[in-house]
């Protein structure tokens, strides 16, 4: 199938549009407030790209096309992205999600700029079309596992459902924590109701648990039935994977989402940038913008000026990820190749482990830094 555009991008002069594709679960059973959040920061950059001229005079355009966390539907739209003359695409919040579209826009030769997605291997080989801002699962989750140790805990119970996400985030902290002294217990969350669950808490003898499972289900109902365990009290209940980062988990679970620490991808004082960029997002989506909202924004920003910089042809793009130097709302973006890591990398972003206040639960506590 031939998917370049009819002409050249690289020779275009005549006002039309710079095509980015624009991945985003917007419907269920993909997580929709992360999508929304995602697509708020991806729009919001774009209007500013235009409204500062735009690439070259050309106007940025958004291809926006819902995943609903589905990989194949991800796959599909990379065809039809690569076949309406995208330049490159930006966006996707779910790994597995993320990664059938890496694969695709690999086979393709469509340069792919991964926001929100952790999963270490995004491609099964090295490539050059794809890289990422979000920090690789690895880098995070062993921060994480730190965290877990420097607050004393050695006993960690892990409530799972099958996912290579979650595998791979099991074995992460399998592997930093046992030659430290500490130990992983799975608990099957697709076989074990919440009160069975409990009742594996309890014979394990754990001090913490990490929901390594969806939201709102069966995340929910598993927080509210260990916080009424009295054979659990003072168990510290932990969601590496950001659950607690929105609005809904503490709208769902009130005080009981209190005081459960994740992973949060921002620096613990924001820049101008990151102020006057938060306040927008703010206003456009009626809420405190999350840490996804950010890197929607600094994909956009990235870019852009990569585009303005090296030129529209999808293999110039992708010789360029090796000379973007952009500030984002988070810092200083630059891409390198990282051991381990088949894409080119943001090593590091921001990473802390956060939680909400039990005295005000819209306000976060940094419990570590990584």
């Amino acid at each position: 199938m031939n998917t370049s555009p009819p002409q050249p991008e690289a020779a275009r002069t005549d006002g039309s549009p710079v095509r980015i594709g624009a991945l985003v679960p917007l419907t269920p059973p993909g997580w929709v407030e992360a999508g929304r959040h995602l697509l708020a920061g991806l729009e919001l950059a774009a209007r500013e790209v235009n409204d500062a001229g735009g690439i070259a005079g050309r106007p940025l355009e958004l291809l926006v096309r819902d995943t609903a966390a589905d990989p194949r539907r991800a796959e599909a739209a990379i065809d039809e992205l690569a076949g309406l003359g995208a330049v490159a695409v930006a966006g996707e919040y779910h790994s597995v999600v993320a990664r059938a579209a890496a694969t695709r826009a690999d086979a393709l030769g469509l340069p792919f700029l991964c926001s929100s997605a952790v999963l270490d291997a995004l491609t099964e080989q090295p490539t050059r079309w794809v890289a990422r801002l979000a920090p690789a699962q690895s880098h995070g989750w062993r921060t994480y596992a730190d965290f877990l140790l420097a607050a004393g805990h050695r006993r960690i119970a892990v409530a799972t459902q099958p996912s290579v996400y979650w595998a791979a985030g099991t074995r992460i902290l399998r592997d930093h924590l046992a030659p430290r002294g500490g130990t992983v217990l799975e608990l099957d969350a697709a076989a074990l109701d919440p009160a069975a669950l409990c009742d594996g808490l309890a014979a394990g003898r754990a001090t913490a648990l990490l929901l390594l499972v969806g939201h709102p289900e069966p995340a929910v109902p598993i927080v509210r039935a260990v916080r009424r365990d009295p054979r659990l009290a003072g168990m510290l209940i932990g969601a590496p994977a950001g659950q607690p980062e929105f609005a809904g988990w503490e709208t769902v679970l009130g005080a009981d989402g209190a005081a459960v620490p994740f992973l949060r991808y921002l620096p613990e004082q924001p820049g101008p940038l990151g102020v006057r960029v938060g306040a927008a997002l703010r206003e456009r989506l009626g809420e405190a913008p999350s840490f996804v909202a950010f890197e929607g924004y600094d994909t956009v920003t990235v870019l852009a000026d990569l585009l303005r910089a090296h030129g529209t042809d999808r293999a110039g793009i992708a010789e360029s990820w090796p000379h973007v130097a952009v500030e984002g709302t988070r810092g200083l973006i630059r891409f390198t190749r990282t051991p381990g890591i088949g894409v080119w990398q943001w090593a590091w972003p921001p990473v802390r482990v956060v939680d909400r206040d039990p005295s005000a639960p819209d306000r976060f506590r940094v419990r570590h830094a990584g």
